[in-house]
């Protein structure tokens, strides 16, 4: 069996987080290092370790991860938009090997993220 990765450990009650959105498929955190005036973390329960790792019997979750993101931008007032990412691998900037989705938002998204 492989260590708790952080974000379980937050999802189990061990280590404190500071929740905004919870059901029973995934859970929303702040970032603890925000990127934005608004930097969410949707995270699934389930302990995938990254969106390479997703197959045919997480579709479902996969969406709930995103309509989770949409219900927790509207509740953040994001109303003007705001941008969603995943981070995959360690080239792919993954620094917890567990899926999560990085919602930004609160300020205009300047850089551009492709060539």
């Amino acid at each position: 069996m492989t260590d708790k990765t952080i974000f379980s450990r937050i999802i189990d009650g061990e280590l404190p987080g500071t929740f905004v959105y919870q059901d029973d498929v995934v859970v929303a955190i702040r970032d603890l290092k925000p990127a934005a005036p608004v930097h969410v973390l949707v995270i699934p329960r389930k302990p995938i370790p990254s969106l390479q790792h997703l197959d045919e019997n997480d579709v479902e979750l996969a969406g709930r991860m995103l309509l989770a993101a949409s219900r927790i931008a509207e509740q953040e007032g994001l109303e003007d938009g705001y941008r969603l990412i995943v981070n995959t691998g360690p080239n792919g900037g993954q620094t917890v090997p567990h899926l999560h989705l990085h919602i930004l938002g609160g300020r205009k998204m300047t850089e551009r993220m492709v060539p």
